[in-house]
């Protein structure tokens, strides 16, 4: 199964015994949006709703940081998600939050996971068929496992301003990454981590809501100054949509890091540098 499947291809393999679907809508409170009653209104056949606000760290002042191991894999135990499953994420978030979804689950130890291109929009927008409710899941078992090795922390990333061992790429707006736009968040500077370059994520999409693929997102990455072939971090604003940038990178072939905390985090340090201005 590739990274990013087509809603034809999802379309057809729709009842297979060894493929769960799974909507991972996420948006922000100000959004005024309830994406668990919009689930359960109208969803893909059999999907499950995977709640990113919930199964995150709760104990964590920071927002969707990762769970422990044994809470995700509790979670994806009692949503159906096994070990041995094949796992199509969608969403219908102006933040792509499928991505977020997508990289977590690779974390926690699955690795046939794909993204379905144009999510629920595209789904409906073609006529293919929905359903309402909430089904009822049979427990699979789902082994507890994390790999650490595509999350950074503060420390890290502390280390990286330094060393510039490897590229940081910030998913947020560039308002906001200059420090023009003030931060949402309260006590929360301005700016961005020195050195890092920006990409805005909504610029890997087309205009129809699907993802550029190929020379087109390459292009993207190039223009934002970053080199593919070299290691990778991305951050934004709380860690969600720098997953939309790992995922892009994944399609391109780099394997990249995420920086859970993002900004929340680090524009909240007082120990912290801060940057403003262009890249």
């Amino acid at each position: 199964m590739d990274a990013l499947v087509t809603t034809e291809w999802l379309a057809n393999e729709l009842g297979a015994n060894d493929l769960r679907v799974v909507d991972a809508t996420y948006v922000l409170a100000s959004d005024g949006r309830d994406p668990a009653a919009e689930y359960e209104a109208a969803h893909i056949p059999g999907a499950v709703f995977f709640d990113i606000g919930e199964i995150s760290d709760l104990t964590n002042p920071l927002p969707t940081m990762l769970p422990p191991p044994e809470k995700f894999a509790s979670r994806m135990q009692s949503l159906g998600l096994g070990d041995g499953s094949r796992i199509v994420i969608y969403d219908n978030s102006p933040y792509r939050t499928a991505a977020r979804a997508w990289w977590m689950l690779r974390i926690f130890g699955a690795h046939d996971v794909a993204v379905l291109d144009g999510g629920f929009a595209k789904w409906q927008a073609e006529g293919r068929p929905v359903e309402s409710g909430k089904p009822q899941h049979r427990h699979r078992h789902f082994t507890v496992w994390a790999d650490d090795s595509q999350v950074r922390t503060l420390d890290q990333m502390k280390a990286n301003v330094d060393s510039g061992a490897e590229q940081v790429l910030d998913a947020r707006s560039g308002p906001r990454f200059t420090g023009e736009e003030p931060d949402p968040r309260p006590a929360t500077h301005a700016g961005h981590i020195p050195g890092s370059k920006n990409l805005p994520y909504k610029q890997l999409f087309n205009d129809d809501g699907t993802w550029k693929t190929g020379d087109a997102l390459k292009a993207e990455f190039e223009k934002a100054g970053v080199d593919l072939s070299k290691p990778l971090v991305t951050t934004c604003g709380s860690g969600i949509t720098a997953a939309v940038l790992l995922f892009g990178a994944h399609l391109l072939g780099n394997e990249a890091a995420l920086y859970d905390g993002s900004w929340s985090e680090w524009g909240a340090d007082m120990s912290t540098p801060k940057a403003t201005g262009s890249a």
